[in-house]
């Protein structure tokens, strides 16, 4: 039998679960070691004779890479071909919004859309408290959905962003990524653990990335939560191409090269201190430059 065209719909280090153009699913080794496939990624396969395995022997180009250095200060995909980063906040653990900004520019530069999804705001209730964050995002234009997994309250808003889409969640290990994607498939419960008591963050619980449908079309994709993230920038230049403020004021600096950090005549630091662009959303900016400088120099 020929290749057949697949998407990967599941990972486990070196055994993927494959979705066949048919509609079947099926379960597939790599073939070779240099070949590393990734959710949402389109492949071609064949069969493996007398085993149920199929064997995937090619990828097809990506539209898009969602990326990170790993410790050794190498590229990871993390999911390829994605319409929607759904990057999740909540009230516990505190949120690390320099973590969502970070995902926000992976999403910019990727060309993709992005959504901030704040959850567990029933643990608000009764509690009159502002979150100027998210609405540093709404100023912005980003769509911005408080939401609670326990109640189920805006979470179909998600859904409505996602329609006939391939999204996927990221964020904070404990934010409640898992107990989301609950609400919104039809076809699967994703393992939920509780926040640990004696440091407040988050226990891992999505081991493998998975890609899971979504009730009215579109798909989800659950990816592990993390402490800590980096987009993988080809230069500290292209930082403020990832924070769509920035981008926009840079136009009326004074220097092509305007860097945004100690130059004379910079438009971003004008409209910093003038307050039309937030000083943390800057701050965060200025992190992002100074990652990637350190990733450029093998510091990560």
């Amino acid at each position: 039998m020929s290749d057949q065209s697949a998407t990967v719909i599941a990972t486990y280090s070196r055994r993927m679960g494959l979705l066949l153009a048919t509609g079947k699913k099926v379960d597939a080794r790599i073939k070779g070691k240099r070949m590393k496939a990734v959710c949402g990624d389109t492949v071609t396969a064949e069969p493996i004779e007398n085993e149920t395995d199929w064997l995937i022997t090619g990828i097809s180009e990506r539209r898009n890479e969602l990326t990170r250095p790993n410790l050794r200060g190498q590229v990871e995909v993390l999911a390829a071909n994605v319409d929607t980063l759904v990057v999740v906040a909540s009230v516990s653990p505190l949120p690390d919004w320099y973590i969502v900004d970070r995902y926000l520019c992976a999403a910019e530069l990727m060309g993709v859309e992005a959504v901030v999804v704040f959850n567990k705001i029933d643990l608000l209730v009764g509690h009159d408290i502002e979150i100027p964050e998210l609405q540093e995002y709404r100023d912005i234009g980003l769509p911005v959905i408080e939401c609670s997994a326990t109640t189920g309250q805006g979470t179909r808003g998600i859904l409505k962003l996602l329609a006939n889409k391939c999204g996927i969640v990221v964020g904070q290990s404990g934010v409640g990524k898992s107990s989301l994607i609950n609400h919104l498939v039809t076809t699967s419960q994703q393992r939920t653990a509780d926040i640990s008591s004696k440091t407040g963050e988050g226990r891992h619980t999505t081991v493998n990335s998975v890609m899971i449908p979504l009730q009215g079309g579109g798909s989800i994709i659950d990816s592990p939560g993390v402490r800590d993230y980096a987009p993988v920038l080809s230069a500290a230049s292209d930082a403020a191409l990832g924070f769509r403020e920035i981008a926009a004021a840079a136009q009326s600096c004074r220097f092509a090269n305007c860097r945004h950090l100690r130059e004379p005549g910079c438009a971003v630091k004008d409209a910093v201190e003038q307050g039309s662009i937030s000083y943390r959303r800057y701050e965060s900016f200025k992190r992002v430059v100074n990652l990637t400088e350190k990733l450029s120099e093998g510091r990560y």
